[in-house]
């Protein structure tokens, strides 16, 4: 597959969102599917309450017919699995917030049952398609094969990671443009490794996220919500594992692995100890109490995701 298919397959799915705007934000507005914002989070937050969210299907919807389009094959089918199956969860949840106008939808207990769920569904398509479970570490030559403790690997790998794009997204732009640009050196690993599919659709994800921003920058007319960040993190484990780069994404990944820690840490030391280390989890909200502006916040963790997958590609290339 050549350089030119793969920009049509980025192009198209850029059009599809782009012509999917002006229907769906409408929609969801007459729905009043507006976003309920969280009285504790900062004050300067509350003025877009009410901002349509649910906008993640129109990703969906523009990943899956691109990628199907261009890459009529199994593993683009399993990558589809993943994705819409972590966005069917997040579609749940953004429906019961909207339902009751709260910014609390499943309970943690359901949403990480419904997780593992799908993380079995998706070890199943790959099982029934002959997949090899081991991981490629990295800097060595011997794949590590686990056999039967695969599975809750692979659940605990996207059920993190679903769940750390789902963190990270709490700023406008800030999600969209960080996992576009992880999953552009993604996209990049699997033709590196020829491997076609998972290329096409890791671009038509590129694709449709750059859509997406034409609507999401600040001041964000429309929100992912759950449906889409859940998707998201669901289809950039789903690539990892197919281009069996898992460790490598939590370098290209690492602002969402940052976010997620800082999450963990402030929980930890505020029941511990009593006290807390940021002013306020996740990290992004710590660096906007420090008086940083929401645009700096966003431009700066998109530059960092920039650096760490450049230096993450300079290392795999190397190894």
């Amino acid at each position: 597959m050549d350089g030119q298919s793969l920009a049509w397959t980025t192009g198209i799915a850029f059009v599809i969102v782009l012509c999917l705007g002006p229907i769906v934000i409408p929609l969801l507005r007459r729905f009043k599917f507006g976003q309920a914002i969280r009285a504790e989070g900062p004050m300067r937050h509350q003025q877009k309450q009410g901002t349509p969210t649910m906008g993640g299907v129109m990703i969906i919807l523009a990943v899956a017919f691109t990628a199907w389009r261009f890459s009529n094959s199994a593993q683009t089918w399993i990558m589809i699995l993943a994705m819409v199956g972590f966005g069917l969860i997040g579609f749940v949840d953004d429906s019961i917030k909207v339902v009751r106008k709260r910014n609390l939808g499943l309970t943690a207990r359901q949403k990480l049952l419904l997780q593992v769920l799908v993380s079995v569904l998706f070890y199943l398509a790959l099982y029934a398609h002959g997949w090899h479970f081991q991981l490629d570490l990295p800097f060595v030559s011997q794949p590590l094969s686990l056999g039967i403790f695969y599975l809750p690997f692979l659940a605990f790998f996207m059920v993190g990671f679903s769940n750390a794009v789902n963190i990270t997204d709490g700023l406008d732009g800030l999600a969209s443009g960080t996992a576009a640009i992880a999953f552009a050196a993604f996209a990049f690993l699997a033709w590196w490794n020829s491997e076609w599919n998972v290329s096409v659709f890791a671009m038509a994800v590129v694709g449709a996220l750059l859509g997406f921003l034409v609507y999401n920058r600040h001041p964000a007319k429309v929100f992912m919500g759950d449906t889409g960040s859940l998707a998201l993190g669901g289809a950039l484990s789903a690539v990892a594992v197919l281009t069996r780069t898992e460790f490598w994404l939590l370098l290209i990944g690492g602002v969402f692995v940052l976010e997620t820690l800082s999450v963990i840490i402030q929980v930890f030391s505020f029941q511990t100890f009593g006290r807390r280390v940021f002013k306020m989890s996740p990290l992004h909200h710590h660096f906007e109490l420090v008086g940083w502006s929401e645009w700096k916040v966003v431009s700066v963790f998109w530059g960092a995701t920039a650096a760490l997958s450049a230096v993450a590609l300079m290392l795999y290339l190397r190894g």
